[in-house]
């Protein structure tokens, strides 16, 4: 097997049992590093601060990720121009926050033979918040009830209407 020192330095390639010896002469362990290489590769160091580390470092890591939770909005097809506003400020709020939002038109009875109305309502959505969403999933028919789900607009996406005005700003 290959043994590498704390340091990095390759001590060469070695019998398992000469570099458990000097691992034990220096204190440390001796740990597979690279067990599919050929030779295998082995690394001298103690052991229980690598693991100490490596869990600082997940834990750093987790700290820093953010969690998404998806926030639900349900209306009918049938909605008022009002309560359609409301749930679009409710929408934009969510989405500020970090959120996405699976916005639900749910059908009763005979309401089903219209789901283009729906399907206009989502868009209409979508197109009134296109400044900080982009629509992860359009508007789909699952069931008793039409879904669309939008995501929060991350600082590398563009609208088209900014990328208008950029080309227009160019020319």
């Amino acid at each position: 097997m290959r043994v590498v020192d704390t340091n990095g330095e390759q001590l060469g390639i070695m019998s398992v049992r000469e570099a458990l010896n000097i691992a034990a002469d220096r204190g440390l362990d001796l740990v597979e590093v690279a067990p599919n290489a050929r030779p295998p590769v082995c690394r001298i160091m103690d052991y229980g601060k690598h693991r100490y580390e490596q869990s600082k470092r997940d834990k750093a890591a987790k700290k820093k990720q953010k969690i998404v939770n998806v926030k639900e909005i349900r209306m009918s097809p049938k909605i008022d121009e009002h309560d359609f506003e409301v749930k679009l400020r409710a929408a934009d709020r969510f989405l500020k926050a970090g959120d996405k939002v699976k916005v639900a038109v749910r059908f009763r009875g005979r309401e089903i033979v219209h789901a283009d109305l729906a399907k206009t309502k989502l868009e209409n959505l979508a197109a009134q918040l296109r400044e900080i969403a982009v629509v992860e999933r359009p508007p789909k028919l699952e069931g008793r009830q039409m879904i669309a789900v939008l995501a929060p607009r991350t600082d590398g996406q563009k609208t088209e209407k900014k990328k208008a005005e950029n080309v227009e700003v160019d020319n």
